[in-house]
C-alpha cells in the first residue's frame, strides 16, 4: 500500500483546524484571503485536499505544527453568546477567557492555543460549556449518535405538577409540528410561584428545553447545564474555566464509547 493511501485526506481549511490552528470557518477565510500556502504554493481554495500526515501548510509563511490538545471546562455566565464575535456587540465566551481568567496555578488566557465551544448554550442558559481545540473529540460529544446525555436545572414560572413532568418525558410537540422528548425529568424544589426541575436530554437539538416549555406556555426563568455525561459543574466558579484532569477526560471518552456501543 503507498503511503497516501493510509493518510488522512481532508480539505485545506479542514486541515488547519484538525491542526487546532483555528475553527474551520476562520481558516477558509483565511485561505480566500490568500494567507494559507500548501507545500510552498498559496491556495485559494479551501477544498483543496491535504494529506494530514504528510503536506507541510503555512499561514503568513509560518508552518503550522499540531498544537497540543487542550480540553476545558467553563462556568459560563448568563448573557454571553458562544461565539468568537458578535455582529450585535454581545459578550462572548472568549471574553470570560480573557477578562475573568482560570482559578490560580491554571493555565493563563494568553498562553491559550485557539480554542473553540463544543456545542452551544444560547444567550440567557448558564453553566457547564466544554472547550478545545481538538475538533474530531468535540464533534463526538455533540453528535446525535453518541448519545451523551446532558443534565440541567431548570427554574420555571409556576410550580409543575405530575402531568407536566411526565409530558416533558412523554413528548411535547412544540409550535412548528416537532416532537420533543427528555430523558429523564423530576422536580428538584418548589417554592409557592416557581420551581426547579432536572432535566436530562440525550439529544441535542437546537433550544431543546425552551422550545419545550414554550409548547407548554410555561416561562422559563433561569436554565443551568450541570452535566455533561459524568462530567460535573461542581463548585466552578461562575465566569471562570479550568482544564479537564486527565481522569476527567477519560470519563467522557468512556461515556461516549459506552452510548457508542
Amino acid at each position: 500500500m503507498k503511503p497516501e493511501e493510509t493518510a488522512s485526506r481532508v480539505d485545506l481549511a479542514r486541515a488547519l483546524s484538525k491542526l487546532g490552528y483555528c475553527s474551520r470557518s476562520q481558516a477558509a477565510e483565511l485561505v480566500r484571503a490568500g494567507r494559507v500556502s500548501l507545500n510552498g504554493k498559496v491556495r485559494h481554495d479551501p477544498e483543496t485536499p491535504v494529506l494530514l500526515e504528510q503536506d507541510r501548510i503555512a499561514v503568513d509563511g509560518q508552518t503550522v505544527e499540531a498544537r497540543q490538545k487542550i480540553y476545558l471546562m467553563m462556568n459560563k455566565p448568563r448573557g454571553a453568546v458562544t461565539t468568537a464575535s458578535d455582529e450585535k456587540g454581545r459578550d462572548t465566551v472568549y471574553q470570560v477567557l480573557n477578562e475573568a481568567g482560570p482559578p490560580s496555578g491554571t493555565l493563563a488566557p494568553k498562553s491559550l492555543p485557539w480554542v473553540a465551544p463544543v456545542g452551544r448554550l444560547d444567550k440567557a442558559s448558564e453553566g457547564l460549556l466544554l472547550l478545545t481545540n481538538d475538533s474530531v473529540w468535540g464533534a463526538r460529544v455533540t453528535a446525535p449518535e453518541t448519545h451523551l446525555q446532558k443534565t440541567y436545572h431548570v427554574q420555571i414560572a409556576k410550580v409543575a405538577d405530575e402531568l407536566l413532568v411526565e409530558s416533558l418525558v412523554r413528548g411535547v410537540e412544540t409550535r412548528d409540528g416537532e416532537m420533543l422528548r427528555a430523558k429523564r425529568a423530576h422536580m428538584l424544589r418548589a417554592g409557592q410561584k416557581n420551581c426547579w426541575l432536572e432535566i436530562v436530554l440525550d439529544e441535542g437539538k437546537n433550544r431543546q428545553i425552551r422550545r419545550m416549555f414554550e409548547a407548554a406556555n410555561v416561562e422559563v426563568l433561569r436554565l443551568v447545564r450541570v452535566a455533561i455525561g459524568p462530567l460535573q459543574l461542581g463548585d466552578l466558579a461562575k465566569s471562570t474555566f479550568r482544564p479537564l484532569t486527565r481522569e476527567e477526560k477519560r470519563m467522557i471518552d468512556r461515556a461516549m464509547e459506552a452510548r457508542e456501543a
